[in-house]
Parts: C-alpha cells; sequence; structure tokens
C-alpha cells in the first residue's frame, strides 16, 4: 500500500496525505506503529531509497520507482498440498502463528497429515469504520 500511495501520488504533499491515511487506518484495525514504521521503512530499503523523502527529492525518487517496478518474489501454493488457516488479528495473539507451527510440528511430525503445508494469514478486525465504509 505504501508502494502504492507512491506511484500515485505525483505531489510530496499529496503523498504525505496518503501516508497518514494509511497509518490512521492501519492503527484503527489495531496495527502498533512500531509495526506500521517498519514496514513503511522496508518498502523505502527495498526500493533502495537511503535519503528521507522530502519536497526537493521526491519527484525524483518517485519517477525511479515508477520505471523500476519491484515484484517480490512469491513461492507457488500447492493447493492441494496446502491448509489455509485464518484468524483476526489482535494484539495480544500476535505470536500465534509461531506457536502454531511449533505445534503442528510436535504433533503431526510422524504422521501423515505433515506433508500438508499450513499457511496461516490475518483478517483485519470488525470496527465501527470498516462498517461505516462498507455500508456507505
Amino acid at each position: 500500500m505504501f508502494l502504492r500511495a507512491i506511484r500515485y501520488c505525483s505531489t510530496f504533499k499529496a503523498f504525505l496525505d496518503e501516508r497518514e491515511d494509511l497509518r490512521m487506518a492501519l492503527l484503527l484495525n489495531k496495527y502498533p506503529g512500531k509495526f506500521i514504521d517498519s514496514q513503511f521503512n522496508r518498502v523505502l530499503k527495498k526500493c533502495n531509497i537511503t535519503q528521507s523523502l522530502n519536497s526537493n527529492n521526491y519527484n525524483t525518487i518517485r519517477k525511479n520507482i515508477i520505471y523500476n517496478i519491484i515484484e517480490e518474489e512469491k513461492l507457488p501454493t500447492d493447493h492441494y498440498r496446502a491448509i489455509f488457516i485464518h484468524f483476526t488479528y489482535f494484539l495480544n495473539i500476535r505470536t500465534l502463528p509461531t506457536k502454531f507451527h511449533t505445534l503442528w510440528n510436535k504433533y503431526f511430525s510422524e504422521s501423515p497429515i505433515n506433508e500438508i503445508i499450513p499457511v496461516i494469514g490475518t483478517q483485519n478486525v470488525q470496527n465501527l469504520q470498516k462498517q461505516l465504509v462498507k455500508n456507505k
């Protein structure tokens, strides 16, 4: 989303506004501020942007990003050998995926079900803002 904001916002002011909108949406969905900042920084690092964005260098950096579209390498998923588990993200269960995989390996390592690969995903918390936007 952060990379998309850089691509679509033609001015630095519009980018700052969009970044704050993204930040607020993530905070309202109970994502920690430290996590949001780390993800923004990860995108900048991935794009080899070492200097901070400002009104003087924004257009140059934006053009570089647009012309050098980065595709994240994705591992192919064998849907016949995977089980997808979704849970609602809350701050107090952020370690659930690690604990789940530990328990999965502990109890199913010697079982034929061990050939199944568990894929854990999160869904956003249902909140008032999400409902209002959905019902608009």
